[in-house]
């Protein structure tokens, strides 16, 4: 099979492909489909994980919509891999084979943001994570068809395999369960990283939580971390408000509630009623308007909610409140992810409540049972984690 785009020399000068088993999205609005595909070996920098298991993330939902990131399909999506490292290719050093590793988004490591420690807002962001392909440009998958994009959030781990960069590897202790890690990568840091890096909620403070899936219910678990008196949970679905309380929320409100904005009144306190930060993970024009209109004056909204749809407030509602857009939690993945996993081993961060299994060859039944809102966080199995 020719793979000519896609063939990088490796340290012995020779060119190596592996077959493996991937989760392939041909049609923006067709099922997934499990084919073998050629995968190239790691460059320069890059780095081959074995994966173990990979959530599905919500954005990875937004890959079948052609105007998302500009992507060409054939591709292979998922961005929230772990696995064990393989093989590893020149000038690697911070990792090795064997080596138990969690797999973020990629970033330059050169720019401004990435000097500052804020990689999330990377100048490269886009096509590093977006584009399918490497940052030279080449591709490094194919299938008996032809190309097939890969480097999804630097990773693409809807696969028995990823090829990764050291940058967007954060290594893990080979004790922990390595197939329900992934997740901490994307929707969980993305979550938890809003309250605690971007918000720094603190003691006594406010917070109401619109959307209560994996990002939503991760923030919630980070803002009773931060000792917030009150933390307010809105959703449709009953069952995730009732799993809100579970991890810390203080009261649940239905979405769907036709006064939603004097019931969640009603929920704050303190003479200036409303709350100090809102967070909305939904996108939804409507439910961004409710979570300014929900806050305090002063107070701050953040968005996380992966969507372009346009969206308009009038001037006198952002009096003395304030809206941000967060990426990735405001996250250095290398610090902030081993903190997660330091809170989640002493019982207070119970991250693993969000997750149910499937195995790869069942991704349309995780996809359709995540937008059902029937599982909170998919995990794929793709391969058993090995030592």
């Amino acid at each position: 099979m020719s793979l000519a785009y896609a063939e990088p020399i490796t340290a012995e000068g020779n060119r190596k492909m592996t077959t493996i088993r991937a989760a392939v999205l041909r049609q923006f609005d067709q099922p997934f489909v499990i084919e073998d595909v050629e995968l190239a070996a790691p460059a320069a920098g890059e780095v081959a994980v074995r994966i173990a298991g990979t959530g599905v993330c919500h954005t990875d939902l937004l890959g079948r919509d052609p105007g998302f990131g500009g992507q060409i399909l054939p591709a292979i999506l998922g961005h929230e891999g772990a696995g064990v490292v393989e093989a590893v290719g020149p000038g690697v050093t911070t990792v090795k084979p064997g080596d138990h590793v969690l797999l973020t988004f990629e970033s330059c490591g050169h720019c401004a943001s990435c000097y500052t420690g804020a990689p999330a807002y990377c100048a490269l962001f886009e096509p590093l994570n977006l584009s399918g392909r490497r940052a030279d440009g080449s591709g490094i998958a194919a299938s008996s068809s032809g190309p097939v994009s890969h480097r999804w959030f630097g990773q693409s781990s809807f696969a028995e395999m990823a090829i990764a960069t050291e940058r967007n590897l954060v290594v893990v202790d080979p004790s922990l369960p390595i197939e329900l890690l992934g997740p901490l990568g994307c929707g969980i840091q993305t979550g938890a990283g809003a309250v605690l890096n971007e918000m720094h909620l603190a003691p006594g403070q406010s917070i109401v939580v619109f959307g209560a899936g994996a990002v939503g219910l991760s923030a919630i678990m980070a803002a009773k971390l931060s000792g917030a008196s009150e933390i307010v949970a809105v959703d449709l679905h009953a069952s995730r408000r009732e799993l809100a309380l579970q991890l810390g929320a203080t009261r649940a409100v239905d979405g769907a509630d036709p006064e939603i904005l004097a019931t969640l009144k009603d929920a704050a306190s303190g003479t200036s009623a409303g709350f100090d930060f809102s967070l909305d993970t939904t996108g939804v024009p409507p439910v961004i308007a409710n979570a300014v209109a929900a806050l305090k004056r002063p107070g701050t909204a953040v968005l996380v909610g992966a969507s372009f749809a346009p969206f308009a407030l009038p001037p006198p509602l952002l009096a003395g409140r304030y809206i941000t857009y967060v990426l990735e939690g405001s996250s250095m993945p290398q610090v902030f992810i081993p903190s997660l996993i330091d809170f989640w081993k002493r019982g207070l961060f119970p991250f693993d409540k969000l997750i149910r299994t499937y195995d790869l060859a069942d991704i349309n039944q995780a996809e359709a049972d995540t937008l059902s809102g029937r599982t909170v966080k998919p995990v794929l199995l793709p391969a058993k984690p090995s030592n």
